[in-house]
């Protein structure tokens, strides 16, 4: 039987910051990139001013509501097709922006757009799948953010079903993506019955 465990880490050379020890994956998380106080303020704005969108995805041949709301942010004409779903570019606002700052300056890389999912509860998730669309190139960077509830974020490895992990993603918290592994692990959010809370997710990647 296949079992969960929380990841196993390593010190990285900058505190405040953790190294998530997995095969063929280069994974950080920084558990409080951003304050509670800030954290709340950017979800109080966000949850407000977004223009969610609700989609709906096929599924072995039925359609079905994506069981989240989602948005489209970024640089002009970066159309991004996910799960089926074509979505245009909405245009960066200054709390867009003044998050991308933040992040661009450990991610070391620059972003050009940005996809947001509004879990409603814990009945909205995402299953598993791998941020590896054509348009985001070999190795692609996925800097993701978390504000709200506390989510469980779980990986599996794409070739050796014994290799998992489970990473708890909390308010302000920031997990980044490097490398292989998109193209090596797969994740998802699962539904939890426990959760009532609203979370909100930025996934900024790079369209080429």
């Amino acid at each position: 039987m296949i079992s969960y465990d929380l990841f196993s880490y390593k010190s990285a050379e900058t505190t405040n910051h953790t190294f998530i020890d997995m095969p063929d994956a280069e994974v950080y998380l920084y558990p409080s990139l951003f304050s509670y106080l800030e954290a709340d303020e950017l979800f109080d704005t966000l949850r407000e001013n977004i223009l969610w969108e609700k989609h709906k995805m096929q599924l072995y041949g039925e359609v079905h509501d994506v069981p989240r709301l989602t948005a489209w942010y970024g640089e002009p004409n970066k159309t991004y097709m996910y799960s089926g779903i074509k979505v245009c570019t909405n245009p960066w606002n200054a709390n867009l922006l003044k998050i991308r700052e933040r992040i661009e300056k450990i991610s070391k890389i620059k972003f050009n757009s940005v996809l947001l999912n509004l879990y409603r509860s814990g009945s909205d998730s995402v299953s598993w799948h791998s941020d590896d669309e054509p348009e985001l190139g070999i190795n692609p960077v996925i800097g993701s953010l978390s504000l709200g509830e506390t989510r469980v974020f779980q990986m599996k490895h794409r070739y050796n079903k014994n290799l998992r992990q489970k990473i708890m993603l909390q308010h302000g918290s920031y997990l980044l993506m490097k490398g292989k592994t998109q193209h090596q692990w797969l994740h998802q959010i699962p539904k939890s019955k426990s959760i009532k809370g609203e979370r909100i997710n930025l996934t900024f990647r790079v369209i080429k």
